[in-house]
């Protein structure tokens, strides 16, 4: 049985939400936009499963072909995203260390990611856009210094990440990415938003990537070197997570930087990002105007 799949779009001048029925969308914005203005009051309020009853058997307002897919959370408070969280990744340094024992984070900014079927942007700075498949996990209920033991009570809902990287511009200071991890429109979040349920739906799925229609990535999430939940506990020691902060969990080793010679992004290409049971977040490429 599919899951419901909510979506935050734009068609012309008009901006919204809705669930996705077969080949349309169903427009909850028009009927709960004053109490919910974006799906970020939606899952602050632990409303999504109720609006997803309350919707069934809704005829669709617009065709998914009409439609812009832009990032299903919009205006988070944080994008926190996770570095190395797969063994083949950690042995892709060779620097001979073991998998650390805390996650590497860093922040991603709102403007750097874009929605499904959007392009991703290459910028005239650097011709090395790279890609890497992720999952995402958006917060419910907030908390801080969260126990593993609970802290998949306090996810709301699932979704996909290509979590693009221009990689000579990580590499431009000593310490940090912050400045390869953010260019406009490098990366992208979606195409929608699943509810989740049970520990089951992230236990152990398939993840992969996917270039051209030829896999460049693949694991499961069975084999992360930090789980969801510990993922949540070390974030949440250090910083209060709120209703719609976005966790971008770890992609796993085959990036294009890791080929030899490295395989860039070029205009023309179209990435895949796939999960089961969430779905495939789908871009293609193109140089910035």
């Amino acid at each position: 049985m599919t899951p419901p799949r909510f979506v935050t779009f734009s068609a012309g001048n008009r901006r919204g939400y809705g669930l996705v029925s077969g080949n349309g969308l169903i427009v909850l914005s028009t009927r709960y936009g004053s109490t919910f203005p974006t799906l970020r009051e939606v899952i602050e309020a632990g409303a999504l499963t109720r609006l997803a009853d309350e919707a069934a058997g809704l005829p669709a307002d617009i065709s998914l072909d009409d439609i812009r897919y832009e990032i299903p959370i919009p205006a988070p408070e944080k994008i926190i995203c996770v570095g190395v969280n797969f063994p083949d990744r950690n042995e892709e340094y060779k620097d001979g260390q073991v998998a650390p024992s805390n996650p590497s984070l860093f922040i991603r900014f709102p403007r750097s990611f874009t929605g499904h079927g959007q392009p991703l942007i290459r910028p005239p700075e650097s011709a090395q856009l790279d890609y890497e498949g992720e999952i995402v996990i958006v917060i419910g209920k907030g908390g801080r210094r969260i126990p593993e033991a609970t802290a998949l009570d306090h996810v709301a809902s699932l979704s996909l990440s290509n979590e693009g990287t221009i990689r000579d511009w990580v590499r431009h200071a000593k310490f940090n990415v912050t400045q390869g991890k953010n260019f406009d429109r490098t990366g992208s979040i979606g195409p929608w938003l699943v509810p989740f349920t049970d520990e089951a739906q992230l236990a152990d799925i398939k993840l992969e990537t996917r270039v051209n229609g030829e896999v460049r990535q693949q694991d499961r999430t069975s084999r992360m070197i930090f789980s969801f939940r510990k993922i949540i506990n070390y974030v949440s020691t250090f910083t209060t997570l709120v209703p719609g902060d976005v966790i971008v969990t770890g992609t796993p080793t085959g990036a294009g930087a890791r080929f030899d010679p490295p395989i860039w992004l070029k205009p023309g290409d179209i990435v895949e990002v796939e999960a089961q049971g969430i779905g495939t977040l789908i871009n293609p490429v193109a140089d910035e105007a």
